[in-house]
């Protein structure tokens, strides 16, 4: 499965509320994050002229290791370092071969080759998984300053007695635009002459009792060394389960377990169910994949007309319209926030990149996807009300979904699993419920509850090709074969359908689609060759390795694949404690009091609301209306201040800064900015 190269900071503040309604005045647009160089390019790139790519080029290192320079990125090479440029300008991807006596050697070696001047601290260095055939492997993070809007790590990995040095020196802004293909160089860098594991053209084992205890067996030990409080997971093959149940509890410290009819939240797994409804209104004429949106909902718009003008139905979850990340407008959005909040985003969007150019996953044209549907199923209902009515009768009723809903209260009436996350100990720690309220404004792109039984009654109606058990028709094959469809690509043999990614690498297709909010992780996955499809839903934001070692799982219980899988578990959780571990020591909790002093009571955004601050002893409070948190300082680099709100999932940051003579705090997604000034 793809792997998500570039992790995109997701805030959850609750903060006072504009005018929402569609007919609102747009509110100010928030700043753009431009690309920015670094304060000054490395000096080894600097004398040599670069190769500027015109396509996806298949290239090597001095050593011979392979990888694929994607289009418009410039290629340099350096004695033993290649060194790749993204088309901004002021982002690089080294790769240094060395013939050092050890890691640390070899990243020194490295650092010299391609940048000599560097000076960030080192933050953290964790384990990596050893993988198509690296081994060694370990990453190294540096401390950047906020405002330098940049990430900087290094991977040190060796394949026989060399070793090899991958250094990653990129704008954020880069990042979130060219996430595809920074997966497409960094994924598919292979050692000289390795060949990767292809299970094409095998047939597929029989789920025997013996196989399934293997995989229960795998997620028993996964949930202990994860410290999942709760793991659901079913299987089927050939149109029968062979598998549903659970693994510990819903919540810690009480006797109920978890099991297939337990709900959890499960994200962006939402999308599929909404192309699905889509779907169905293509199946009955009520639209077509082509329809111009803005003819089926008048109020939907961008903030850009002519991008608006080319969206049609088939763009609203194809993550391919350029139009970036934008969930910090939502996930701070007010309390009680309806869908009319998703438009009034949208219209303050830009894209970032040519419309169907590249990858640029974003949920609020997502949500939009739901609320057309609703809207010509239903268009004398409300937004909100009308999606959720076309969900229960095209999609959660005829497929039998009886617990899935998008309601919270009635999907935490009973057997539901309480969200759980990590504290800024590494101690794993309830998640407030707050801070997953507002995806219910959004809830197209992720709002929805479900549990493992309803969940693997999709996934057969999908390995059926649109049939019902019994064999009666539910959705055409040709629907179903839209919403697969490439799109977009997102790596070398992987591309994002309509709400669904397909991936080949393996060498048999796997459909699926994660999600993820606070305290949930959670994965639905099936091989059509095969006709084996499996769900997992967890309780924990550490079960996210799971969204990809479960699938890996099968494959490797499938078709006697290599043992991956469970090494991946055992390191990621070594590798999150030692990161954890790492970000405390630079933390100061409770705050140092004199920066607290520097801080206004209150501040405000135009687009974001409002926070207050609240100073009690030794300490001092974030408050955003809805939820509250302690707050944290870290002194950067740099010399600023960094403010952190410390809640287990989510620990937002604010930089703090003056701006016209009053105080303000700065918070960034990858490309955009948001001030709070200070405010009477």
């Amino acid at each position: 499965m793809r792997s998500l190269l570039v992790t995109v900071l997701l805030a959850a503040i609750g903060c006072t509320s504009p005018d929402l309604s569609p007919k609102a005045p747009v509110a100010k647009q928030p700043a753009p994050v431009a690309a920015q160089p670094a304060a000054a390019q490395p000096a080894s790139v600097q004398p040599a002229a670069a190769q500027r790519l015109s396509a996806d080029t298949p290239s090597k290192t001095a050593a011979g290791h392979t990888f694929i320079a994607p289009a418009g990125w410039s290629l340099r090479e350096n004695g033993n370092a290649v060194i790749l440029e993204a088309p901004e300008g002021g982002s690089w991807i080294a790769l240094v071969d060395t013939q050092a006596k050890d890691a640390e050697a070899a990243l020194a070696e490295a650092w010299a080759a391609y940048r000599p001047d560097a000076k960030w601290p080192l933050r953290s260095t964790t384990p990596t998984q050893n993988k198509h055939g690296w081994k060694d492997q370990r990453t190294y993070t540096y401390q950047t300053s906020p405002n330098e809007l940049r990430s900087v790590t290094a991977r040190t990995m060796r394949h026989g007695d060399q070793w090899t040095v991958r250094i990653y020196d990129v704008a954020n802004a880069v990042a979130g635009k060219r996430e595809a293909e920074l997966a497409l160089l960094l994924d598919q860098f292979l050692p000289k002459g390795y060949v990767r594991e292809t299970f094409a053209g095998r047939k597929a084992h029989k789920l025997d009792a013996a196989r399934v205890a293997e995989l229960e067996a795998f997620i028993t030990r996964a949930q202990q060394t994860l410290s999942v409080p709760g793991i659901s997971i079913g299987v089927v093959q050939d149109g029968e389960v062979v598998f549903a149940g659970g693994f510990g509890v819903r919540e810690l410290g009480k006797p109920a377990r978890v099991d297939a009819d337990t709900t959890y939240l499960i994200a962006s797994n939402t999308k599929s169910l909404t192309t699905l409804m889509l779907g169905k209104l293509v199946d009955e004429g009520k639209l077509s994949w082509e329809t111009p949106v803005t003819t089926l909902l008048p109020a939907f718009k961008l903030g850009d007309p002519d991008a608006t003008s080319k969206v049609q139905v088939k763009h609203l979850l194809c993550a391919c319209t350029g139009l970036p990340r934008h969930d910090l407008e939502w996930l701070l959005g007010p309390a009680g926030a309806t869908p009319a909040l998703a438009l009034t985003i949208l219209g303050r969007m830009q894209p970032t990149s040519k419309f169907g150019e590249m990858y640029q996953y974003s949920n609020p044209i997502a949500a939009a996807a739901g609320l057309v549907g609703g809207h010509v199923a239903f268009p004398k209902l409300e937004l909100g009300a009308a999606y959720d009515q076309v969900m229960a009768t095209r999609v959660f009723g005829p497929l039998g979904m009886t617990r899935t809903t998008l309601d919270f209260k009635v999907a935490m009436r009973d057997n539901y699993a309480r969200p759980y996350a990590f504290d800024v100990d590494g101690k794993i720690a309830q998640v407030a419920m707050a801070l997953n309220d507002p995806i219910r404004a959004v809830r197209p792109a992720g709002g929805a509850w479900s549990t493992v039984r309803d969940l693997l009654k999709y996934v057969q109606m999908e390995l059926a090709k649109g049939a019902l058990p019994g064999g009666k028709r539910y959705v055409s094959e040709a629907v179903l074969a839209a919403r697969q469809a490439p799109q977009v690509k997102t790596g070398k043999d992987s591309w994002y359908g309509m709400g669904l990614d397909v991936d080949t690498s393996s060498g048999t297709p796997m459909v699926f689609h994660g999600g993820r909010m606070r305290g949930y992780r959670s994965n639905m996955v099936w091989l059509p060759e095969h006709g084996v499809g499996a769900v997992i839903l967890t309780n924990a934001d550490s079960g996210n390795v799971l969204m990809d070692a479960f699938p890996r799982k099968l494959l490797e219980v499938l078709f006697d694949g290599r043992p991956e899988a469970d090494d991946a578990v055992v390191v990621s959780a070594k590798a999150s404690q030692e990161w954890i571990a790492a970000s405390r020591k630079l933390l100061t909790l409770p705050p140092d009091q004199g920066e607290v002093e520097k801080l206004a009571s209150r501040y405000r955004s135009d687009v974001l609301g409002e926070i207050r601050v609240t100073k009690t002893g030794d300490g001092a409070t974030f408050d955003f209306g809805t939820w509250k948190a302690p707050i944290a300082s870290r002194k950067n680099p740099d010399g600023t201040i960094t403010f952190i709100a410390m809640a287990p999932s989510w620990s937002p940051e604010f930089v703090a800064s003056a701006q016209a003579g009053r105080r303000t705090l700065k918070i960034r997604d990858a490309q955009h900015e948001y001030v709070f000034t200070e405010s009477d």
